[in-house]
């Protein structure tokens, strides 16, 4: 779980909710775990996720003709966004006891509304599922991730982790 700020710098932010163990953090389940805090998307890291994957649709990365676009300026990808999870979601609680949590996946992701260039971006918690497995418990963690200024989300996705024993 990695750590969180409030500007887009790597300095860690202390863990909202601390759950003393696996079962504290099971009795959670369907509970609002907490927020993130606010993140704001650069230009810089949309084009840098569109050199990565290859994807330079001109709604990502040309200014001059997103400005004439439907969205009025240049959108973030909607993977960036997922991609962020870990960070926007880093500080908002951690669990003492398992030596690690490994992610294993994701279960259903949509991305209702786009994120503008110069938007702010946080994460909201949930805890959907906990269940055994054979190296400790899974976790499927639903992510909001909202956007400041918006009625809709940009991404909400079920983010699944084993935390190991």
């Amino acid at each position: 779980m990695n750590p969180e700020t409030s500007a887009n710098t790597s300095a860690p932010a202390p863990a909202g909710r601390v759950f003393d163990g696996i079962d504290e953090f099971r009795s959670a389940v369907g509970e609002e775990l907490g927020l993130g805090e606010w993140y704001e998307i650069t230009q810089e890291q949309v084009n840098a996720f569109a050199d990565v994957t290859e994807d330079w649709q001109w709604i990502h990365v040309d200014i001059e003709r997103s400005q004439a676009g439907p969205y009025g300026a240049t959108v973030a990808h909607g993977y960036l966004t997922l991609a962020l999870i870990p960070r926007l979601g880093g500080g908002i609680f951690r669990v003492s006891g398992p030596r690690m949590a490994v992610n294993y996946g994701t279960n259903k992701v949509r991305f209702p509304h786009p994120v503008t260039v110069g938007s702010r971006i946080r994460a909201r918690a949930t805890l959907a599922e906990v269940t055994d497995v054979p190296a400790g418990v899974q976790a499927v963690v639903r992510y909001t991730i909202e956007i400041d200024g918006q009625d809709k989300p940009a991404c909400v996705a079920e983010t699944v982790r084993v935390l190991v024993m």
